[in-house]
């Protein structure tokens, strides 16, 4: 899976490696889906609202070698009335609904999700990774 910080994560990472003024560490992350690529600022192409989405909440274990992967499977769904469509990225935010995009990538394999569907991520399936 490829993977590229958003604005904000990148910023966010450079204050606290630089000892910048830190942004508040969020308590809670959470996992979107998205049609196409989410883009620098992670908004683009997020699966809609009244087709059975929404984010989940993710977690990750520690980072080791400059990678750290989800430690919980979240799942979405099942999909309904037009289901979510091709799902070909992800991306990481701090809130479960509008909030700040901390990482995105593209997956490694779309997966297309019709009404009925679900998507779930197996633990260590996300791995997160700075270049």
């Amino acid at each position: 899976m490829a993977q590229n910080l958003a604005d904000w994560g990148e910023n966010a990472a450079l204050d606290w490696l630089m000892g910048g003024a830190s942004p508040t560490r969020p308590s809670a992350r959470y996992l979107a889906l998205h049609t196409a690529a989410p883009g620098e600022s992670g908004a683009a192409n997020e699966v809609g609202a009244g087709v059975g989405y929404s984010r989940q909440a993710v977690t990750f274990g520690a980072a080791s070698g400059g990678a750290a992967s989800n430690s919980n499977a979240p799942s979405f769904g099942p999909a309904s009335g037009a289901g979510f469509g091709t799902v070909t990225h992800i991306s990481i935010w701090d809130a479960s609904s509008g909030g700040n995009c901390l990482w995105q990538g593209a997956m490694t394999a779309s997966k297309a999700v019709a009404a009925g569907d679900a998507l779930a991520f197996a633990i260590g399936e996300i791995d997160l990774a700075l270049d």
